[in-house]
């Protein structure tokens, strides 16, 4: 055996023997996260499988199934109103061709009679309430609900609106930051550094890597929520590529990289609660909490809320 070899053998035997060890006892390296609420039920877009998408019929309709959360996105007005919707465009929302920034909140149009369910392809919600509705009147209206408030777009001033009405309304601890680009996330956090944040997409490969290397038990965690897609949802109801091969491809590799128990339980340990979107069936209801998930995202909350009750009360994490 080569001196070379020698050494390096032992050390990264015990490296490996160390990594493995912390990952699944992280609290002896770190103090975890103590979390302010657990999101078991999220309503994504409010709901959007059972009412119009982002309108107060669905948040109530959600809030009447005992949701944990509220999951949306804002957009900015022409006159400067913080309003909830998840596109910039209104076109599929309304069939008018104008972005929401293009227009005062008085001139907003009313949404379509009725919209398809994105992650339910074929599928389509109806209700009676077609309004676009203000950030405020939401907090107004549930004012203790956890909800988590996605920004796409790299809007300073609608960034710092949401964190005005945030701190405004004293929510502070009940609102999460949540963006998929890692330059909007460092605006957020600046924006309003007492609010928890989620993991951006960079952000989360890089954890997966870390994992993979055997670093992640070894670094620092700022975010308290880890929002990722259940790979199962890839190519059936959640389609990211248009060829139908890619989108095979991605649910294999996906699946393999993501969906490890002891990755779950490591961020569990560290108080990092993990939430699977957007799941719109019972079958995945079941795998995500079979992987050790805190919740889920779902367009259904009715459908949810009657799995979670028939599995009863979640068991208490160690």
């Amino acid at each position: 055996m080569s001196p070379l070899l020698y050494y390096a053998l032992p050390a990264l035997g015990s490296y490996v023997m160390l990594s493995f060890f912390f990952l699944r006892r992280p609290r002896l390296l770190h103090t975890p996260w103590v979390p302010a609420f657990r999101p078991r039920l999220g309503a994504h877009r409010g709901g959007s499988g059972e009412r119009l998408e982002n309108t107060m019929e669905a948040m109530e309709n959600s809030m009447a199934q005992r949701a944990d959360f509220l999951e949306l996105d804002c957009q900015l007005t022409r006159d400067g109103v913080v309003v909830v919707s998840h596109d910039k465009n209104l076109s599929r929302q309304t069939g008018v061709n104008r972005d929401v920034g293009s227009l005062n909140f008085e001139d907003l149009p009313l949404l379509k009679e009725e919209l398809e369910v994105y992650f339910s392809p074929g599928h389509f919600a109806r209700g009676a309430d077609r309004h676009m509705m203000r950030l405020e009147d939401l907090f107004r209206r549930f004012p203790r609900t956890p909800m988590s408030v996605e920004v796409k777009e790299r809007n300073e001033e609608l960034i710092h609106k949401i964190a005005c009405l945030v701190r405004h309304y004293d929510r502070n601890e009940i609102t999460i930051w949540a963006s998929e680009k890692s330059s909007i996330m460092k605006k957020c956090k600046a924006a309003n550094p007492e609010m928890p944040t989620s993991f951006t997409l960079s952000r989360g490969f890089w954890v997966l890597l870390f994992y993979y290397l055997g670093l992640l038990p070894f670094i620092s965690i700022p975010e308290k929520f880890f929002m990722c897609f259940l790979p199962t949802i890839i190519n059936r109801t959640y389609f990211p590529f248009s060829h139908p091969g890619l989108n095979q491809l991605a649910a294999v590799v996906a699946k393999w990289l993501i969906m490890r128990k002891s990755l779950i339980q490591h961020l569990q340990q560290r108080g990092v609660q993990v939430v699977f979107w957007c799941l719109n069936e019972e079958s995945d209801f079941e795998a995500a909490f079979n992987l050790g998930a805190t919740g889920v995202i779902t367009d259904y909350p009715t459908a949810l809320r009657c799995y979670l009750d028939s599995r009863g009360p979640p068991a208490l994490a160690s």
